[in-house]
């Protein structure tokens, strides 16, 4: 949009504040109250923001407070899960608008839905798409799309279901889970730490500096890639590791070390973790086992990265009963560091896709014509 540069300024202040007075305007923004004054009024014009009500400034009088205007817009994020989609659409101050939640096979449901709710008269700014794949650009280099078969043919599908014209971003989804731990979860007052998501397939969101680190290819943190097994007589294989440690492969162990005399054998890892926690013997033993292989991916990724904190995640690994494994293994093997189990649970990934999609959101419209990427 053709605004000013310190219109740009304010409603960047603005959207990260939710609602502001002029003084705190200018004070976070760096501009002088009668720059602000201006910019309000510009933001005004546009419908960009909007008066919202009065606040005492402590010295008799009263400040009026700003919020965004209808104009500003929202934005739309989509967590492509293994086994569900979860879609939150948000306006430009992270205010949650709509939400929907969908099995994996639903998934256009899902963004219909939360784009119905969004309201009629706010432009899409961004969309989001959180995907459990590397990214790459199509062919004719104008989009991205996942780079293989895991998730390509459900993003195809809500593809065609997106507005046309609105900017589209894929992340990978152990990176969108990653930043919601950053900002809202275990790893608040980290900047530099390490989440190891353990679920159905295994993955690490690096953050350095309070950054996602996404690498050259953008596979960075895909320990399923790590060459597995490394032994004498065995070959590695890719994706080796991803199936020895996911939860298909836990299950599979569960069903090869249950004996007939420990009653119906779990059917899911859920099960499986709770029959541990109520001191089932076979149960807490695959259990215990599995901390341990979890505590030497830690190690690894400690080795290389030493990042002071890891951050368990995903369907089994946020479980806290792995959480004394974990550490016992990786003290024993690495640098000391501390191991926490993630707090922003299931919707972390959508949670994570959402900041991203309202950082775009607002870097469009404060962005000048033509500096966009």
């Amino acid at each position: 949009m053709n605004l000013s540069e310190s219109a740009r300024a304010v409603f960047a202040v603005l959207a990260a504040a939710g609602t502001a007075t002029r003084p705190r305007l200018a004070a976070d923004a760096g501009l002088s109250k009668p720059t602000v004054s201006s910019a309000v009024a510009e933001l005004e014009v546009a419908g960009l923001a909007a008066h919202s009500g009065t606040a005492s400034s402590g010295t008799g009088r009263n400040a009026a407070v700003y919020r965004l205007g209808p104009a500003a817009g929202s934005v739309l994020a989509v967590d492509l899960g293994p086994a569900l989609t979860r879609v939150h659409g948000c306006a430009l101050d992270g205010t949650l608008l709509a939400e929907a939640t969908s099995s994996r096979t639903d998934a256009v449901d899902a963004v219909r839905k939360a784009l119905g709710a969004l309201p009629a008269d706010a432009p899409l700014r961004s969309i989001v798409v959180a995907v459990g794949d590397v990214t790459t650009r199509d062919r004719e280099g104008t989009g991205m799309r996942p780079a293989t078969a895991k998730a390509g043919p459900v993003f195809d599908a809500i593809a065609v279901e997106l507005p046309p014209r609105v900017p589209v971003h894929l992340e990978n989804n152990v990176n969108c889970a990653a930043l919601a731990e950053l900002h809202e979860g275990a790893a608040r007052d980290r900047r530099t730490f390490g989440y190891l998501r353990i679920g159905v397939g295994v993955g690490l969101g690096i953050v350095v500096g309070g950054e996602v680190l996404r690498g050259a290819n953008g596979a960075a943190g895909e320990l399923a890639r790590l060459p597995y097994p490394w032994d004498e007589g065995r070959e590695p294989r890719r994706e080796a590791l991803e199936d020895q440690i996911g939860a298909r492969s836990l299950l599979r162990r569960t069903r090869q070390a249950w004996r007939d005399t420990d009653g119906p054998c779990p059917r899911t890892a859920d099960r499986l973790f709770a029959l541990a926690g109520e001191g089932h013997a076979t149960a807490a033993a695959v259990v215990a086992q599995h901390a341990a292989d979890v505590g030497r991916i830690a190690a690894a990724v400690t080795a290389v990265l030493d990042p002071g904190l890891i951050v368990l995640g995903g369907s089994t690994g946020a479980d806290p009963q792995l959480l004394p494994g974990v550490r016992a293994e990786l003290e024993r093997l690495s640098w000391p560091t501390e191991v926490v189990s993630s707090t922003v649970g299931d919707s972390g990934t959508v949670v994570g896709a959402a900041r991203l999609a309202v950082a775009r959101g607002v870097q469009n419209v404060t962005e000048p014509a033509g500096a966009k990427d």
